[in-house]
């Protein structure tokens, strides 16, 4: 299969349902909330160094998405923070998700000189830390980190 990352400039023109009623199933809300910060613009992901970027199979079929945002859990503004970062199950394991992580690293680098996210789930510790994150236990928001610098 091939799967092309690009970036997405307005979230209304984009079909995300599938993406969120299959994360709902599995537990999170994150891309529910991803919906719901962009319809009333309290996140659109349009600060300085912001990115919203998709992974799409063929031409209409998003599988995952993910973004950047200036890291909220901080006043440094050069740390960003990972969000709404969700790879479509029968996409997993087909490196997707290492592709738009590495076009996130790259978008963020020369913009912030840090990476942080958080996750509770153990297949995504992994995947972060074998796509170059390392663990970070300074805040109880953060999970895992990239220093870019």
């Amino acid at each position: 299969m091939t799967f092309k990352v690009q970036r997405i400039e307005d979230l209304k023109k984009i079909d995300v349902s599938k993406l969120v009623s299959e994360s709902e199933e599995e537990g999170y809300r994150f891309l529910t909330r991803l919906v719901h910060d962009y319809e009333d613009g309290s996140n659109t992901f349009n600060k300085d160094g912001e990115a919203l970027y998709g992974v799409w199979e063929g031409p209409e079929k998003l599988v995952a998405i993910g973004g950047l945002n200036q890291n909220s859990h901080t006043d440094n503004k050069d740390e960003a923070r990972l969000l709404r970062f969700y790879t479509l199950g029968d996409a997993r394991r087909q490196g997707v998700g290492s592709q738009l992580l590495s076009e996130l690293v790259n978008h963020a680098k020369g913009k912030f000189k840090k990476i942080t996210c958080r996750t509770e789930s153990a297949k995504a510790d992994a995947f972060y830390r074998a796509n170059g994150f390392e663990e970070a236990h300074e805040a109880p928001d953060t999970t895992h980190v990239m220093n870019l610098a």
